[in-house]
């Protein structure tokens, strides 16, 4: 049996990985394919169910978030993982970030980092975003475009960038969480 500390918190006491912000440890909270919204629980650390997404879509990847990080929306920032396979949650995965998809949700900046699964062969030869089906782009953004729709909620999806960019996103994250999360010296 494996014993946790309880006091042991995923966004705060997982790295994000030594060779951040090119490959970051994610931490996945939903399955590709899945219709359930699960959400980290900031304060105990725990995966609590969100919500069923009202509308008949399911997440076309894995999706969570890169722990040590601090989004513009006040959450860990968030990871699409791409993978031949569903990962489950709560599962670990060190991701290949390779592009950002820049969204605007109750008015805030909410990127979802776009990565591959670095473990996942099948996906060994892909490094940035021009390099995905442009299906698989439109398939993405008009999920985040329409999963809260039903809920008479709106995102706004501005763009897809590079993994330039992507990996700025990241170290803008880190800085975020360091400046609100990091011990006071």
């Amino acid at each position: 049996m494996i014993h946790t500390p309880m006091n042991f918190n995923p966004w705060h006491h997982v790295e994000i990985g030594e060779d951040s912000p090119k490959i970051v440890n994610a931490i996945i909270e939903i399955s590709q394919g899945s219709k359930t919204k699960y959400e980290l629980d900031k304060k105990t650390g725990m995966l609590r169910l969100d919500r069923v997404l009202f509308s008949s879509v399911f997440y076309p990847a894995n999706y969570g978030f890169i722990p040590k990080t601090l989004g513009d929306d006040h959450d860990p920032l968030d990871i699409v993982v791409i993978s031949q396979c569903q990962i489950v949650p709560m599962c670990m995965v060190r991701a290949r970030v390779i592009g950002v998809m820049r969204m605007i949700d109750h008015g805030e900046g909410d990127d979802k980092i776009i990565a591959v699964a670095e473990d996942d062969m099948s996906l060994s030869n892909i490094f940035d975003i021009d390099q995905l089906s442009p299906h698989f782009n439109s398939e993405l953004q008009h999920f985040f475009e329409e999963y809260k729709s039903l809920e008479k909620k709106t995102v706004l999806v501005e763009q897809f960038q590079n993994a330039e960019i992507a990996r700025q996103s990241v170290v803008h994250a880190i800085a975020n969480y360091d400046k609100v999360y990091a011990p006071k010296v």
